[in-house]
C-alpha cells in the first residue's frame, strides 16, 4: 500500500518509465488511472459491458507485456487508447468476419464520439496515413487526395488531372497496396477500417 501512495504521486511519464522495467506498483497506478475511461472507450465499440470489461483487460495485459518498448512511448494514454481501438477493432473483425458489418460499427461509434482522447487517435492515424503517402509518387498522392479525400470518381479524376481512368485505377491500385501493407504491419488493423474512421 505504501508504494500505492507513492505512485499516485507520479507522472504519467515517470509511471510509464517504472512499467517499462515491469514495475508492479507503477502498472497497478497506470491501471487505476486509466481503466475506468479504456473501458467506456471499447464499450462505445462492443455495446456489451462483459465484452468490453474482457476487452479492457486484455488491453492491460498487452501493456503489461510491452516490456521495454514502452520507453519508447511518449504518451501512455495515446498508446493505451490506441492498442485499445486497434485490439477491439481486430477482435471486432474477427466475430463479424466482414468489412461491411465493421463500418456498421464504426458508424455507430462516431456518431456517439466526442472525446479527447478519441479524437487525439484519429488524428494519429491521419497523420500516420499522410507520412505513408508522402513516401508515395507525387501524381499518386495527387491520385490518392481526389478519389478518396474528395470522394471524387475514377472518371471525375481522370477529367481534373487530364489522363486516363485506367491511368487512375493504376495509381490507386498501387497506392493501396502500399497503404495496406504498412497500416496492417505498424497499426494491426485492415486498411479498409483505417479508411472507414477517416473517411466516413
Amino acid at each position: 500500500m505504501k508504494g500505492m501512495i507513492t505512485y499516485s504521486t507520479f507522472t504519467d511519464a515517470q509511471l510509464t518509465s517504472k512499467l517499462a522495467e515491469s514495475d508492479e506498483y507503477a502498472f497497478a497506478e497506470i491501471f487505476k488511472r486509466y481503466k475506468p475511461k479504456i473501458y467506456l472507450f471499447i464499450k462505445k465499440f462492443v455495446h456489451s459491458a462483459q465484452m468490453a470489461e474482457d476487452l479492457t483487460q486484455e488491453v492491460f495485459v498487452k501493456i503489461w507485456e510491452s516490456g521495454t518498448k514502452l520507453y519508447e512511448v511518449q504518451s501512455i494514454k495515446a498508446y493505451l487508447f490506441t492498442t485499445a481501438r486497434n485490439h477491439t477493432l481486430n477482435s471486432l473483425k474477427k466475430a463479424l468476419r466482414s468489412d461491411v458489418a465493421m463500418g456498421v460499427v464504426i458508424n455507430a461509434y462516431v456518431d456517439e464520439r466526442s472525446s479527447v482522447e478519441e479524437d487525439l487517435i484519429s488524428k494519429e492515424y491521419a497523420d500516420y496515413l499522410q507520412k505513408i503517402l508522402a513516401t508515395l509518387p507525387e501524381r499518386s498522392r495527387e491520385i490518392f487526395k481526389l478519389c478518396r479525400e474528395q470522394g471524387k470518381t475514377y472518371d471525375e479524376a481522370a477529367a481534373i488531372l487530364g489522363i486516363s481512368r485506367n491511368a487512375i485505377k493504376n495509381h490507386m491500385v498501387a497506392t493501396m497496396k502500399v497503404l495496406s501493407s504498412s497500416v496492417e504491419r505498424d497499426l494491426g488493423i485492415s486498411l479498409s477500417v483505417l479508411l472507414a474512421i477517416l473517411f466516413r
